[in-house]
């Protein structure tokens, strides 16, 4: 068996902090100052502005879930009202019929029969 080869070089590498401590001797001892603008009050707001900015966000927020609760109210309070009428058998498989063959629901086609029932007649 051969004995490994030594590489020589490698033993002259310089190790990596000894080369940051050769470049900040290096380096100018001063660095010259950098102005920075200060924010805009559009980027960075007070926190008054922060904090009226939330309440309104947040009233806004409260009236729209209220609004949407009451439509979800006055919806179902209009759908509370029902009407049951027995229906004859003949009546019944018609009202089947002209629901599928118009793909609409039977109670679509009930509701727009009282409608029209109802506008004809006057009330």
């Amino acid at each position: 068996m051969s004995q490994p080869v030594i590489d020589h070089e490698a033993e002259n590498v310089v190790p990596s902090d000894h080369l940051d401590q050769v470049a900040l001797e290096q380096a100018p001892a001063k660095v010259p100052d950098v102005q920075v603008p200060q924010r805009s009050s559009l980027i960075l707001p007070s926190p008054e502005a922060r904090r009226e900015r939330a309440t309104s966000k947040s009233l806004e927020r409260e009236a729209s879930r209220i609004r949407l609760q009451e439509l979800k109210q006055n919806k179902a309070r209009e759908s509370k009202h029902f009407v049951n009428c027995p229906l004859d058998y003949d009546t019944k498989k018609r009202l089947e019929r002209a629901a599928s063959d118009n793909d609409l629901k039977m109670t679509v086609i009930v509701k727009a029969a009282i409608d029209q029932f109802l506008k004809d007649n006057g009330y």
